[in-house]
């Protein structure tokens, strides 16, 4: 729950205008207000500012500090994950079933979590921003079946983690790894992980001020976006050793 604000809140109209990140409340909230268009999300994720619906509140949009971030360059991947991957359980695809990774997310539970904040019109302000190139899913199938997998937003270098769902044993975890893998080949800064959770900092996220992350994102949005619909250039393996050796060798064994 989130704790009761006790300073002014910036409230949002249909300008598209968001105050500075730097004047969030202690609990990272940055504004209240506005609604899931297209051009309001860009704009708050150009800014280092998400959106994160609670119940019974009016919209709500945060800017945290610390922020958790994965530096691409450092990412860790456990012994028994890598000889999971290895293993090849599952196939991974990219933005073939959008809608259906965030009501995956949506649906599935969590321990500890009561609830979601992924609300149906969340859905469909992503999958509005998923179908102009800005928003991308990750997908894990077992055959022909969706059985995990991550959503999230591309701008400039930067990608922005949203959720992740698993139906199996490892499912996201190895759609997570293949993702972090490509956007490494592809000159990806850093991704975006938003609040601490344990899941992600096994993976090598960091909490840094917000103060460094903001001056990460300026330099990856200065950068052109890599929009559209995204393929699968490294398979988990040849993201694997991406991850481990670099995109160029990666490369030579994918």
């Amino acid at each position: 729950m989130l704790p009761a604000l006790r300073m002014p809140i910036y409230l949002l109209n249909d300008e598209l205008v968001f105050p500075p990140p730097e004047g969030a409340s202690a609990q990272g909230v940055v504004a209240a207000g506005g609604d899931f268009r297209v051009e309001r999300l860009i704009l708050a994720y150009s800014q280092g500012i998400f959106p994160w619906p609670h119940s019974d509140m009016p919209l709500l949009w945060f800017s945290p500090n610390p922020r958790f971030v994965i530096d691409l360059r450092q990412v860790h991947v456990s012994t028994s994950l890598r000889k999971t991957i290895r293993s090849s359980p599952y196939t991974i695809k990219f933005d073939t079933r959008f809608e259906d990774v965030m009501r995956g997310c949506k649906h599935t539970p969590r321990p500890g979590q009561d609830g979601t904040w992924i609300t149906d019109e969340l859905i469909a302000g992503y999958t509005a921003l998923h179908e102009v190139g800005f928003a991308h899913s990750i997908e894990a199938y077992e055959g022909d079946e969706l059985v995990g997998g991550l959503y999230g937003v591309s701008l400039g270098r930067a990608f922005f983690g949203e959720s992740m769902f698993a139906l199996r044993p490892d499912a996201s975890k190895i759609a997570a790894t293949t993702l972090f893998g490509n956007l490494r080949a592809w000159g990806f800064h850093f991704v975006d992980c938003q609040v601490y959770t344990d899941h992600l900092a096994r993976f090598g996220a960091e909490e840094i001020p917000r103060g460094a992350f903001l001056q990460q994102l300026h330099r990856a949005v200065s950068e052109p976006t890599r929009r559209g619909t995204w393929n699968v250039d490294l398979a988990p393996a040849a993201a694997l050793e991406c991850l481990r050796q670099g995109p160029q060798a990666a490369q030579k064994t994918a």
